[in-house]
């Protein structure tokens, strides 16, 4: 499947910027532009935006279970088309074919899980004091919602977001990556198969600070969501409570692995290997801090080396491709800054360390070991394939370790013990954490961070509560 170039999606319609603007799209494996996608300016914005007001009156007045219907074709829409939406996806985004089809998959998934939360979306009756009154709980969809979405997962990062919003009841204006905006249009277009009205669902492009600042200020868009680095994210919340705007923050990560010492390091190995290198580390949830017990240091690292060596790093396009590439050259460079702060301040490279090859933006699998803790890996995220790697004495010194830095998103551990698993679950703080396997982020679990890692969750029916108003009602009948 040929690359497409993409439009705008405003009020049912797939149109181009007013100003006639586009930006081109890079593919990451070979640095060549591969298509454009269209800007959109302050004018269309507003008309998106009217758009969705009248999306959002049709939307929340249909039945729960014809959204549910829709929403359920939509999911089947996705899976009929992902073989060549994954085409797409890989060419804007570099992730291996396999992952990109993985992703389509669990999108298919999400929508259909939040299609059957929309039959559930219930109030109570809450017994009064006296037989003369009847009290009541009811939702109610909050109202329009703007969601701004990244590029390391084209449209999984958008799935969630549209579709708890949609199941509640609400429209939803989505800014989708400029980097990779034809796979996020396909999952649009699989909604719009399936029935959504106009108005329901708009897509835009163009730039992000002037569209954020517009639609969060705009009285007509009641919650924004955001996924993306937790300094713009301090930034949108920031401009979202001055405007009293709920808001929904999945921020950056930072997530630590802790091996204890009666750990099974194979096991360790497997899962959080896999879990390493999946997207080229570009991943908010992947783990990047390994706190290895001191008596399997040796073990870990040598179990790691040959996990690592059997990758094969390439274009994602290409059969038996595991790794692909960054998304952009200022990634190269960052992992490059990575590597040198670490080893000038004692860390040293197991393997990897340095770009391959000069087409694309491919960078080696890192294993940096005996890391010092004033290392800039052990403080910043790297969000590439890179993974640090220093040892601890006791469970207390590692978990005191994993909680040090301000960031709360996903954590990881691996014991078999029920008494470290106990520990564990109770005293690391973070917003997910994975016992003894890789993350899987299923739709029916919670999914966000605490601290500076966000707020709220994308997840579960704790999702579905971020698009619905509870309103309190007391009837006196006489």
């Amino acid at each position: 499947m040929s690359y497409l170039n993409t439009r705008l999606f405003i009020n049912g319609q797939w149109c181009d910027g007013e100003n006639g603007k586009t930006l081109p799209v890079i593919n990451p494996s070979t640095g060549l532009e591969i298509g454009r996608v269209s800007c959109i300016d302050i004018a269309g914005l507003e008309k998106a935006v009217l758009a969705a007001q009248s999306g959002f009156e049709i939307w929340r007045n249909t039945p729960a279970v014809e959204r549910s219907k829709m929403m359920d074709i939509a999911a089947k829409n996705v899976r009929e088309r992902a073989d060549q939406i994954v085409l797409l996806m890989t060419q804007e985004q570099g992730k291996p074919l396999a992952e990109a089809k993985a992703e389509l998959m669990m999108a298919a998934e999400v929508i259909e899980w939040f299609s059957g939360e929309a039959r559930r979306v219930y109030g109570r009756i809450v017994p009064a004091r006296n037989q003369s009154t009847q009290q009541q709980v009811l939702k109610f969809p909050i109202g329009p919602v703007a969601a701004f979405t990244p590029w390391n997962f084209p449209v999984n990062q958008i799935v969630r977001k549209l579709s708890a919003a949609l199941s509640a009841g609400c429209s939803m204006i989505v800014k989708a990556p400029e980097e990779t905006p034809a796979s996020p249009a396909s999952l649009i277009q699989a909604f719009v198969d399936a029935g959504i009205p106009a108005g329901v669902i708009g897509l835009v492009y163009g730039n992000p600070a002037e569209i954020s600042e517009y639609l969060i200020k705009h009285p007509i868009i009641k919650k924004i969501t955001f996924t993306g680095s937790t300094p713009v994210g301090k930034q949108l919340a920031a401009l979202a409570g001055l405007h009293m705007k709920r808001a929904t923050m999945e921020l950056g990560g930072h997530a630590p692995v802790i091996i204890a010492e009666d750990a099974n390091v194979q096991l360790a190995v497997k899962a959080a290997g896999s879990a390493k290198f999946r997207n080229a580390g570009q991943v908010c949830i992947s783990p990047t801090r390994f706190l290895v017990h001191e008596s399997l240091r040796d073990e870990f690292i040598e179990a790691m080396l040959k996990q690592v060596n059997a990758l094969k790093v390439g274009n994602g396009l290409d059969e038996g491709i595991n790794m692909g590439p960054l998304a952009n050259a200022r990634r190269l460079t960052a992992m490059a800054d990575f590597t040198n702060d670490a080893v000038a301040k004692g860390a040293k490279i197991i393997t990897g360390g340095e770009r391959i090859g000069s087409a694309g933006n491919f960078f080696s699998p890192t294993i940096l070991a005996d890391v010092p803790l004033n290392a800039k890996v052990f403080n910043d995220e790297p969000f590439g394939p890179m993974l640090g790697v220093r040892t601890f004495k006791t469970l207390d010194e590692a978990i005191a370790e994993a909680n040090r830095l301000p960031f709360g998103l996903a954590g990881y551990a691996f014991t078999q013990s029920l008494k470290n698993a106990h520990q564990l679950s109770q005293e690391l703080q973070v917003g997910m954490l994975w016992i003894n396997q890789q993350a899987l982020a299923w739709p029916e679990m919670p999914f966000g961070g605490i601290k500076e890692s966000g707020y709220g969750s994308e997840g579960g029916y704790e999702a579905m509560e971020a698009y619905l108003n509870t309103k309190s009602v007391s009837i006196f009948t006489g």
